[in-house]
């Protein structure tokens, strides 16, 4: 008979590894994993029900708003409120922060920031989607609302961040800062168990992953590399195979598991890269550096040091494969 590790008895194992050690951030973490549980449901009878589809809305990301993204954001919102361990959330669908009211949650020491449904694109032809999370200890006084400052703080303040993606499969990683750990959700016990203990990534893979179709407009050192990857070499196991789904948690899945580069450059419609700091550059580099790789920007800047002045902020993302980052950056 085999015996598995759930999600809640591994947080609680693992509790006294926790900064600031109380109990609080081990049910955040576990309300997380509750909230994915719901979301995995409507996910998966999506087709059956009149949620797929866009509302009419635009984001402040002026994206449009699909109905799963809003049935997410709800659903993450709603769970951290009741929970009482979070004192305030920020969310890609949200111009700003809120700050939970009730008496219980401005005692809360964390805040969340979440992107609820990442690669919302590809929602309506069932491709890999997924929600990504940061947990932080906040700056302001406990028993008081939330204050901007909680919020923008560098990505190396990070307690906790994670992903669930919800492919063929429903699956939570997440790091505490003590290494990664992937759990699969069983539907039949209605548990995630612990499926990929102490994830690495490889140093190396032969996968590159970046929307080549954007390729005139990318910077010419990011070109360069990209010409490299095409190019046959055998004794280094070239040229590389390309890879991308439009889902950053799709592909950084991927490549953290077989080995890879993600890149999100800069572009013409995009000078400062398109992806946001505080939702999706911030947590994935927490979890890939946790897991042996790299994760900086195209001016060989560190994601998880560079100073958060907006929200909504937005970078160049390289992350992945420690060897890959490095000879990506040896073309600048």
């Amino acid at each position: 008979m085999h015996t598995f590790t759930t999600l809640d008895e591994y947080i609680i194992q693992q509790q006294k590894d926790f900064p600031f050690a109380t109990g609080e951030l081990s049910r955040l973490l576990r309300d997380i994993g509750y909230a994915a549980k719901v979301i995995h449901r409507e996910v998966n009878k999506a087709g059956l029900v009149d949620i797929l589809g866009s509302t009419g809305k635009v984001n402040v990301q002026d994206e449009d708003v699909k109905k799963l993204d809003e049935y997410a954001n709800d659903i993450l919102i709603k769970c951290l409120q009741i929970s009482g361990e979070c004192a305030g959330i920020a969310s890609e669908e949200l111009n700003g922060f809120i700050s939970f009211s009730n008496p219980i949650a401005k005692q809360s020491h964390y805040i969340v920031c979440m992107d609820p449904l990442d690669g919302s694109s590809n929602i309506d032809v069932n491709a890999p989607i997924g929600t990504i999370f940061s947990i932080y200890r906040r700056v302001s006084d406990v028993a008081s609302s939330c204050v901007i400052n909680d919020f923008l703080q560098r990505g190396n303040a990070q307690i906790a961040a994670g992903y669930i993606i919800y492919g063929s499969s429903t699956m939570l990683v997440y790091t505490a800062g003590k290494g990664v750990n992937g759990f699969t959700l069983d539907v039949s016990l209605g548990e995630f168990c612990l499926s990929h203990p102490y994830l690495q990534i490889p140093s190396q893979g032969n996968i590159y992953s970046i929307n080549q179709g954007n390729y005139n407009s990318f910077p010419i050192f990011c070109k360069k590399y990209i010409d490299w990857c095409m190019q046959s070499d055998k004794s280094e196991k070239r040229p590389y195979s390309l890879r991308y789904i439009g889902s950053l948690i799709a592909d950084f899945h991927r490549n953290l598991i077989q080995g890879g580069i993600y890149i999100y450059p800069s572009t013409d419609s995009a000078p400062n890269g398109k992806l946001r700091m505080l939702f999706e550059c911030n947590p994935m580099s927490m979890i890939c550096e946790q897991a042996g790789g790299l994760a900086y920007d195209e001016h060989k800047n560190r994601i998880l040091d560079i100073e958060m002045t907006d929200l909504h902020q937005r970078s160049t993302f390289y992350v992945g494969s420690k060897d890959m980052i490095e000879k990506a950056y040896s073309f600048i």
